[in-house]
């Protein structure tokens, strides 16, 4: 079973937590500044956006190539080595993606920052996971994510200010990447482990989890398909370019708002109903999109409302995780819910997309009210599962 190095009281517990939390918060910096300075770095060089895509497909494809092998990781490597090597594999790329004069060379770069992505994520809620007290796992994660998101959105403040030519944005993201290093240093001995030889494949979690490994599908298809539609859709709708960008910071702030509150619901409820709560409560927000004007005030509240409700999928899926499983089975899952977030970040644009061009511009909402409704109908076939076999 899993266990830290030594027996933590109280105060070490939450050390360990924080240190994890503040890690994963720097590391969303580096991230969310890396990725856009990447695609305006390719779109400097004259690379066509076809092959911007493709690039950043990769670090999908990486994803979901290494998601397996991180259990195996973490027993072999110990979790603070593996991190502290993720870190610097990360950011030893961003400064060789400024640094390498073929964009083939782009290809394993971006392989490579894809995968000590992977393990960036997989591991941190790992870590996370198995120290959060039971009774109160549902609002670490609620401020795990918070924190996360908080850290995603400084990246593209940083990026404005130092501006994406030059050097400078290079190494300022390696710099943040590794700053996410010296709480993982400083947490010696308080880091859990793995003792356990076996555990089930990645892949047979969707089986054994459906409701919250596909919480992570469904959730970074949505996310993504968001980020880079939302904006458009607004302007489709004739709002103004100012406008349609204010409908993304709606949404980000919804995402952020509703983290913790519902992670404390997640301590007192099933968490699976929870699950069919908030992925009911966004398909109606999303379907009842179409019929509200752009120009009112009530279309902002419903973005942050349904957009909060959604992005919540994300931390009661960890938690119900965190509750569900031990050990090498939890960084199994843990790893198989990062897998699934990355495919759900390849399909959702493409479909919401293919929506938008079936239907300009409403089909947008009608995609994303389908993705959370089908996986509405497979939280509640558990849900009727466990109490028929509970009667």
């Amino acid at each position: 079973m899993h266990a830290p190095d030594r027996p933590l009281g109280h105060m070490s517990r939450t050390a360990s937590i924080t240190a994890a939390i503040s890690a994963i918060t720097v590391v969303g910096v580096g991230i969310s500044l890396s990725i856009p300075l990447l695609a305006l770095e390719l779109e400097g060089r004259g690379i066509s956006s076809t092959w911007i895509g493709v690039n950043t497909a990769v670090a999908g494809v990486a994803t979901i190539l290494t998601a397996p092998f991180v259990p195996l990781l973490v027993r072999k490597a110990g979790m603070r080595a593996l991190l502290v090597g993720a870190i610097l594999i990360a950011a030893t790329s961003l400064i060789g993606f400024k640094a390498a004069p073929s964009f083939l060379m782009w290809f394993p770069l971006r392989f490579a920052f894809g995968a000590a992505l992977c393990i960036l994520f997989a591991v941190s809620e790992f870590w996370i996971n198995t120290l959060a007290p039971p009774n109160r796992r549902g609002l670490i994660m609620g401020i795990y994510a918070t924190a996360l998101s908080i850290g995603a959105a400084m990246g593209p403040g940083i990026l404005s200010v130092l501006g994406a030519s030059g050097w400078h944005p290079y190494l300022a993201g390696a710099a943040v990447l590794c700053l996410g290093a010296v709480p993982i240093l400083l947490a010696h001995g308080i880091t859990p482990r793995i003792h356990d030889e076996d555990h089930h494949g990645v892949l047979t979690f969707v089986r054994r989890s459906p409701s919250a490994i596909l919480a992570a599908l469904v959730f970074g298809a949505i996310e993504t398909a968001v980020m880079t539609f939302l904006p458009l859709y607004g302007l489709r709708l004739g709002m103004a370019e100012t406008s349609a960008s204010l409908l993304l910071t709606a949404a980000v702030l919804g995402n952020v708002a509703f983290q913790i509150p519902l992670g404390l619901i997640s301590d007192k409820v099933d968490r699976r109903l929870l699950l069919l709560v908030c992925s009911i409560g966004g398909a109606l927000g999303s379907l009842a999109l179409p019929f509200v004007q752009v120009s009112s005030p009530l279309f902002l509240v419903m973005i942050f409302l349904a957009t909060g409700v959604v992005g919540s999928l994300y931390t009661v899926g960890l938690a119900h995780l965190g509750e569900r499983f031990h050990g090498a089975d939890l960084a199994a899952a843990n790893a198989a819910f990062v897998m699934l977030y990355s495919v759900g970040l390849i399909v959702g644009p493409p479909l919401a997309g293919f929506g938008m061009n079936l239907y300009n511009p409403y089909g947008f909402a009608f995609v994303i009210t389908a993705m959370l409704g089908l996986y509405a109908v497979v939280v509640a076939a558990r849900l009727s599962l466990r109490a028929r076999a509970a009667t």
